[in-house]
């Protein structure tokens, strides 16, 4: 009975659709792609030297992130800033961690203190943009954000929740970046470090509450 020799080919198309999916993304986040913008297969397979078939499977990865749209019988785009989405997610935010905050208050030892403080330090001595970045915030400013706003949250104890924070941070990637970008006089070193005083002053009220108004800040940005 013949045997079939091992092929590499589903391997290969594998390790392909993850380098044009990561290739896509970040071009997204450095606003190589404009909200709204077309993201047409044909083109991107011709720009990237790949098939038809790997770029739609990347594609696809990305609505199911949240960083494009599937349109009927149109292909494929980025999101607009109208979406409703973008809304939804900051109501789901603001209904969420501040109730986290609060438990991290009450909850959180002399360790999270310490990891809030060096959190908080990383990020005011991290630079926001970086020029061969492109025109949104660096991608190690943006790592830094959300490690200090994740630690902010751990004191709470609770990996569940801590889990549906990190599912919302990764939804909300995108209005982050368009809302520092629209508004660029905002003071976020200011409202972090309101954050960082409220939180390790113990102080649940006025933690939640800066907190709060910082997510509401970043949602408003996207409206005209």
């Amino acid at each position: 009975m013949q045997q079939t020799a091992p092929t590499s080919t589903a391997p290969a198309k594998r390790m392909l659709s993850e380098q044009v999916h990561a290739h896509l993304r970040d071009a997204i986040m450095r606003g190589d792609h404009a909200p709204g913008a077309a993201l047409r297969p044909q083109d991107l397979a011709k720009e990237q030297g790949v098939s038809l078939a790997v770029v739609r499977e990347a594609l696809v990865r990305l609505v199911g992130e949240g960083f494009a749209d599937r349109l009927a019988n149109r292909g494929f785009a980025v999101p607009a800033y109208s979406d409703r989405r973008w809304q939804e997610i900051a109501e789901a935010r603001r209904t969420v961690e501040p109730l986290l905050l609060r438990m991290s208050v009450e909850r959180g030892d002399v360790d999270w203190e310490a990891r809030v403080r060096a959190a908080h330090h990383r990020l005011t001595r991290t630079p926001v943009f970086v020029p061969e970045e492109g025109e949104y915030y660096s991608s190690a400013w943006s790592e830094a954000h959300r490690v200090f706003h994740r630690t902010l949250l751990e004191g709470c104890g609770n990996q569940v929740l801590l889990e549906t924070f990190d599912r919302m941070w990764t939804a909300s990637e995108l209005t982050r970046r368009w809302s520092t970008h629209r508004n660029p006089h905002r003071d976020g070193v200011e409202e972090h470090r309101r954050l960082e005083e409220a939180a390790l002053a113990r102080d649940a009220d006025t933690a939640a509450e800066v907190l709060a108004q910082h997510l509401t800040l970043t949602a408003a940005g996207l409206t005209d």
